[in-house]
């Protein structure tokens, strides 16, 4: 049992290490070939956990062989488009100037009910709304709206515009967020002394968010729960 623990940690530590190498897309974000590396890697991985006769250099030398490999293609991609196309294959156009394109449809095995649970998912209920959709190589699909349909700016009315930054968080249930804090341009005394003016305690923010502006939004903690579940 000890065995199992001390491999399944040293694959566990290669395989983190060897995905924030490879990038941090989501899954639903990948790459066929980025995909398939993730796929073998996880088979890999569980084979000198559940078979301690396997020795562990038989599951650590393929999963960094997969991952340098994918390195190495990623960066061939990106320097050579021809290859990427072959690899990655290229975006297809499903709905054009307004109207579906069937026969791309079929070709990509796209049923009539994925474009409108894809186009769902981008707030989109009414196919008459759609003037451009294209299915990326990752499966996603981007929406274009027709104009009719687009949302009002301040650009359209005529108003002034102010470039500002969104809120980022400073504190988190109880704790200060250096990042946060230092984007915000302000110290930690400076977001005591916030927390002061509003009556509250540090221990007692369950979330606090603020802009460069200093526009800040506290959430105080439900009193009915305490940190750490306990």
């Amino acid at each position: 049992m000890y065995v199992v623990f001390i491999r399944t940690l040293i694959l566990y530590a290669i395989v983190v290490f060897g995905m924030r190498i490879m990038g941090k897309r989501q899954l639903g974000e990948l790459q066929p070939s980025e995909l398939v590396v993730t796929i073998l890697i996880s088979n890999i991985a569980t084979l000198p956990i559940e078979n301690t006769n396997i020795p562990l250099l038989a599951g650590v030398v393929p999963i960094l062989t997969l991952m340098c490999f994918e390195v190495v293609v990623s960066v061939c991609t990106l320097k050579n488009r021809r290859l990427r196309t072959i690899i990655s294959g290229t975006p297809r156009v499903v709905i054009s100037k307004g109207v579906i394109d069937q026969k791309e449809l079929a070709n990509l095995r796209y049923s009539v009910e994925d474009l409108l649970e894809q186009l769902r998912s981008s707030n989109i209920f009414d196919l008459r709304e759609v003037e451009l959709a294209i299915v990326e190589t990752t499966g996603a699909l981007s929406v274009y709206k027709k104009n009719i349909y687009h949302e009002v700016t301040m650009k359209d009315m005529n108003l002034p515009a102010q470039n500002t930054q969104p809120p980022v968080l400073v504190i988190s249930d109880g704790e200060l967020i250096t990042s946060g804090i230092k984007r915000c341009s302000l110290t930690e005394q400076q977001v005591l002394k916030l927390l002061k003016k509003e009556n509250r305690q540090l221990q007692d923010v369950f979330l606090m968010t603020c802009t460069p502006e200093k526009d800040y939004f506290i959430v105080p903690r439900d009193p009915s729960s305490k940190k750490g579940g306990k």
